[in-house]
C-alpha cells in the first residue's frame, strides 16, 4: 500500500464489484474529510490514498473479470496512476493488454471494465492493444511514448505488462538520437503555448515552463540514460532542490483540484488565497512566491537536463571520427568546452574565491551556459570572498552586470545553485518575491536583473557606469522587509558597497542612488515643473551632485523599462528629461578631467632618454603597474598599448603624460591568464613595434577574432558616446569617450588619433567592468574646426564596439 493506504481501508470498507458508484463515494469521502473520524488528508497523503483506492477497485474488478496471472490479459496504468501521483480529478489512463486471447472475450472484458467507470462519470482515457500494437504506437507518437514510459502494472499477467514496459523503455533508449530533436521541438512549443509558471499571474501548473510536464521530461531523459531525473543542484540551493520543488507544485495542483471540484491545471487568482491557506503557506502572495521558487528550480533543472542530454547523445557516422571538442580559454581558470563554460583543468576552486564571478562573467559575455558540474564543484569547493572584496572580484562582477541580457541567465544559474546568495546574502529577501501591483511583470529579484540588463544599454550616458550597474542591481533590495524599501535599501547598499570594496565616496553615492531611485519619476509626474520649489526640492535632496543626478536619470529609464510594457514612454521620458535639464541649470557644472601628476622618479628616468619598461605589483592580487618611458613619437601609445594587449594584459586604467621629448605612460593591468610576462620581454616587443618589425594592429585583429569565437562579444550593449570639452590652453581640447571595451581598445584609439593628426598630450583611461570612460587631451592644429572634430570622432567610432544592427523587418512589416 502507498502512503495513505490506511485511510482507504478505514473509509472504503467495501466496494461493489459490479459498479464504480462506491469508488466515487469513497473518493468523495477522502476529499471531504473533516473531524476525527474522517480527518482531512494533506495533499501527499491524499494522492497516496487515491492511488490505493483506484488500485483496489481495479484489482478487485480485474479479478472478477478473470484478468489473472495466467489469463493472457493485464491492465497497465499510465498518467497519474502510473506515476503514483493520482490527483482528485485526474483522468484514469489505462491500457488493457492481451496476448492470443479471443477478440470477443477481450471486447467483453473491456466493456465490463470501462462501462462502470463511464457510468460513474470518471474521466477515462483507455486503449485495448497487444504488446506489438502498443510498441508501434509508441514508436510513432511522441505524446504516447512519453506516457508509456510511466506505465505500471496493476492487475493480471505481470509478464505481459513487463513486455510492454521493458519494450517501450528499450526502444526509447535505442531510438533517442533520432527522436531528440522532435522531443525538444515539442517541449519548446509547449513552453511558448503555456508560458512560464514563475512569471504568470495564473500559471498552468502542468504544461507551463517549470511545471509537472518538465519533471516528466527529465524522467524520460533519465530513462534514455542521458541525464539524471533529479540532477543535484549543490548543497545550498534555495527552496530545497528539485525533489522539494516537484512536491510543492504537486501539492498546489492537488489543492487546486480539491478547491475547484474538478480537474484543472491553471491556478486562478480567485482560488490562490484558499489554496495558500489550505497548504499553510499563507496568502496568495506567499503562494506565488513558493510557486515561483519551485518553478524556477524545475526550469533550471530542465535546461541542465536537456543540455546534458544533447551532449550525451551517441554520435554516428562521420561525427564519431571528429576530434574531441577544443577547450577554448575564456579567462583565468575558465574555458569553453562542448558549448558550455567549464573550469580549466588546472583550476583550483578551493584557493580561488573569485573563480565564481569569473565563470559567471565569462558565461554572460559569451552567451554560453555554465556547466552544471562546474557550478556544483564551485558550490562545494569555492571559499567565501574575503571582505572587502579584492579589486579583481569587483571588476568581474561589473563585467557580469555589464553583459546585457546575458547577465540574467548567468545570475539565475548562480541563484538556483545557491552561489548568488553566498555572494549577496541580502538577496534572500527579494528572491521570488511577487510584485504587489499589476503593472510589474516580474518578481522583485528578476526585476532587478531586468533593470541591470536595460542599464547596460545606457552605460555610456553616465560618467560612472559601474555605479549605474550596482545601483540597478540594488535599487529595490530593501523590498520584502519592514519599512520604506528605499530607506531600508539605502542602508543595505551601504553595507554591500563596503563589502565590495568601494571607495567611501562611492559607497555614499551608491546608497544615495538606492535612497532616491524614485525621486525623479515621482517628482516629474506628480509635481509642477514650473514651480521653482520643485527643482529646488530635487537639487537639495541630491546635495547639488550633478553626477548623482545623471545616474538617477539613467536608472529611472532602466527601472521603468524593466517594470513592464508601457511604463516607459515619451510622456514620462519628456517630463523626467525636463526636470533633469532644469536641475542641471541650478547645479554647478561638472569639473573637466585633469592630468595626473607625474612621479619625480619617472621624470628623472625620462631625462636620460631611451626606452624603459618596468612592471611592478599593483594594489590588487592580480593587478600590476606597467610604466613605459620612450621617445614621444607618433604611434608610440598605440604600440605600447597594443603590446600589452598582445600579452593578454587588460588595461584597467592608464595615465599618459610627457616630459621633454619623452612620453611617460603608466598602465594598471591585469593578466587575463596566468602571470604577466617579464618587463624585458615587453620592452623588446615594444622596440620591435616602434621599428616596424611587429605590426600590432594586424596581430590584434587576429587575436580578437580568436577570442570572440561564436559569442556575442563583437557587439556593444550601449551606443558609444563622444563628448567634446574646451580647455584653457589654445589649440587643445578634451575628448571624452564612453563605450564598451574590446581587445586592444586603447591601442586602436591611439592609432585613430595618430591617423587623423591629433596629438595626445595626456590621457586618463579607466575601465569599469566591460565599459570604458576615457578622457584624452588632444593637441590639434585648429581645435575649433568642426570638420577636424568630425573626422576625429568618425575615426574613434570606427574602432569602438557598436550595438548590434536591428533585425530585418518581417514580411508583414515590409508589406505594411
Amino acid at each position: 500500500m502507498m502512503n495513505g493506504g490506511g485511510a482507504v481501508g478505514q473509509q472504503n470498507g467495501g466496494i461493489q464489484h459490479n459498479g464504480a458508484a462506491d469508488l466515487v463515494k469513497a473518493r468523495a469521502q477522502l476529499l471531504d474529510g473533516a473531524g476525527t473520524r474522517n480527518p482531512r488528508l494533506d495533499p501527499e497523503s491524499l494522492r497516496g490514498a487515491l492511488v490505493d483506492l483506484f488500485e483496489l477497485w481495479l484489482t478487485s474488478k480485474g479479478n472478477e473479470l478473470g484478468i489473472t496471472a495466467d489469463s493472457g490479459l493485464s491492465v497497465v496504468a499510465v498518467g497519474g496512476l502510473g506515476r503514483r501521483e493520482m490527483l482528485p480529478y485526474s483522468d484514469l489512463d489505462l491500457v488493457l493488454l492481451h496476448d492470443d486471447v479471443d477478440p470477443k472475450v477481450v471486447a467483453e472484458v473491456a466493456d465490463q471494465l470501462w462501462y462502470p467507470l463511464w457510468d460513474a462519470h470518471i474521466k477515462l482515457d483507455h486503449s485495448v492493444r497487444t504488446v506489438p500494437q502498443a510498441l508501434r504506437v509508441a514508436a510513432d507518437d511522441m505524446i504516447a511514448v512519453l506516457g508509456m514510459l510511466e506505465a505500471r502494472h496493476i492487475v493480471g499477467d505481470e509478464d505481459l505488462s513487463n513486455l510492454l514496459i521493458g519494450g517501450v523503455r528499450r526502444e526509447w533508449r535505442t531510438g533517442i538520437r533520432s527522436r531528440f530533436d522532435d522531443l525538444l521541438a515539442q517541449t519548446t512549443a509547449r513552453w511558448q503555448r503555456s508560458g512560464e509558471i514563475a512569471h504568470r499571474a495564473e500559471p498552468d501548473l502542468k504544461n507551463g515552463r517549470g511545471g509537472l510536464r518538465d519533471i516528466q521530461l527529465l524522467e524520460a531523459l533519465s530513462i534514455a540514460q542521458l541525464t539524471d531525473s533529479m540532477p543535484g543542484l549543490g548543497p545550498d540551493v534555495p527552496g530545497g532542490g528539485l525533489r522539494q520543488a516537484h512536491r510543492r507544485i504537486l501539492d498546489v495542483r492537488t489543492e487546486l483540484h480539491r478547491v475547484a471540484g474538478r480537474a484543472r491545471d491553471q491556478l486562478r487568482a480567485q482560488d490562490a488565497d484558499e489554496i495558500g491557506a489550505a497548504l499553510r503557506i499563507g496568502d496568495r502572495f506567499d503562494l506565488a512566491r513558493t510557486l515561483t521558487d519551485s518553478a524556477r528550480t524545475v526550469s533550471y533543472s530542465c535546461d541542465v537536463g536537456l543540455r546534458t542530454a544533447a551532449n550525451a547523445l551517441p554520435r554516428r557516422g562521420l561525427a564519431r571520427l571528429r576530434r574531441m571538442p577544443v577547450r577554448r580559454p575564456l579567462d583565468e581558470g575558465v574555458v569553453e568546452h562542448s558549448g558550455e563554460v567549464v573550469l580549466a583543468r588546472d583550476a583550483r576552486p578551493q584557493r580561488d574565491p573569485g573563480l565564481i564571478l569569473r565563470v559567471a562573467a565569462a558565461s554572460a559575455q559569451s552567451g554560453l551556459p555554465m556547466s552544471a558540474t562546474t557550478l556544483n564543484r564551485l558550490s562545494e569547493d569555492a571559499p567565501e570572498l574575503r571582505e572587502p572584496w579584492p579589486k579583481d572580484a569587483l571588476n568581474d562582477l561589473l563585467v557580469l552586470l555589464g553583459a546585457g541580457r546575458g547577465s540574467i541567465d548567468a545570475v539565475e544559474a548562480l541563484d538556483r545553485t545557491g552561489l548568488w546568495g553566498r555572494l549577496f546574502p541580502e538577496w534572500g529577501a527579494v528572491r521570488d518575491l511577487p510584485p504587489r501591483d499589476a503593472i510589474h511583470t516580474w518578481t522583485v529579484d528578476r526585476h532587478l536583473m531586468e533593470t541591470v540588463a536595460y542599464a547596460s544599454g545606457l552605460s555610456t550616458r553616465v560618467a560612472r557606469p559601474d555605479l549605474l550597474a550596482l545601483g540597478a542591481l540594488l535599487h529595490d533590495i530593501g523590498k520584502g522587509r519592514q519599512g520604506d524599501h528605499s530607506v531600508v535599501g539605502a542602508e543595505l547598499a551601504t553595507h554591500i558597497g563596503r563589502r565590495l570594496g568601494l571607495w567611501p565616496s562611492d559607497v555614499r553615492t551608491l546608497s544615495a542612488i538606492v535612497r532616491h531611485h524614485l525621486l525623479l519619476p515621482d517628482t516629474a509626474t506628480r509635481r509642477d515643473l514650473d514651480d521653482p520649489a520643485t527643482v529646488r526640492h530635487v537639487v537639495d535632496a541630491l546635495d547639488g551632485d550633478v553626477g548623482l543626478l545623471e545616474l538617477l536619470h539613467a536608472l529611472a529609464e532602466a527601472d521603468s523599462m524593466a517594470t513592464g510594457p508601457g511604463v516607459w514612454g515619451d510622456w514620462k521620458a519628456s517630463l523626467i528629461g525636463e526636470l533633469v535639464r532644469r536641475c542641471r541649470l541650478v547645479m554647478a557644472g561638472e569639473p573637466l578631467p585633469e592630468p595626473e601628476p607625474i612621479d619625480p622618479a619617472l621624470l628623472a628616468a625620462a631625462a636620460d632618454g631611451g626606452v624603459h619598461v618596468t612592471l611592478t605589483p599593483g594594489d590588487g592580487k592580480h593587478t600590476f603597474v606597467v610604466t613605459v618611458i620612450a621617445p614621444d613619437t607618433p604611434g608610440l601609445l598605440s604600440d605600447a598599448a597594443g603590446v600589452l594587449a598582445l600579452h593578454s594584459l587588460r588595461v584597467l586604467s592608464a595615465s599618459l603624460g610627457s616630459a621633454g621629448d619623452s612620453a611617460i605612460n603608466t598602465f594598471v593591468v591585469m593578466p587575463k591568464f596566468g602571470d604577466p610576462p617579464e618587463a624585458g620581454l615587453l620592452r623588446q616587443e615594444l622596440i620591435r613595434a616602434i621599428g616596424g618589425a611587429l605590426v600590432v594592429s594586424e596581430v590584434l585583429a587576429k587575436r580578437e577574432a580568436e577570442a570572440l569565437g561564436t559569442g556575442p562579444g563583437r557587439y556593444a550593449r550601449a551606443q558609444p558616446r563622444v563628448i567634446w570639452s574646451p580647455t584653457s590652453t589654445p589649440g587643445q581640447v578634451i575628448l571624452e569617450l564612453r563605450a564598451d571595451d574590446r581587445v586592444g581598445m586603447l591601442s586602436r584609439l591611439a592609432g585613430a588619433f595618430a591617423a587623423t593628426g591629433a596629438n595626445v598630450r595626456w590621457a586618463k583611461v579607466v575601465t569599469m567592468g566591460s565599459a570604458v570612460v576615457d578622457a584624452f587631451c588632444l593637441e590639434l592644429g585648429d581645435a575649433d574646426s568642426p570638420a577636424l572634430r568630425e573626422r576625429i570622432e568618425s575615426a574613434v567610432l570606427q574602432v569602438v564596439p557598436q550595438p548590434a544592427p536591428p533585425p530585418p523587418p518581417t514580411e508583414a512589416a515590409a508589406a505594411g
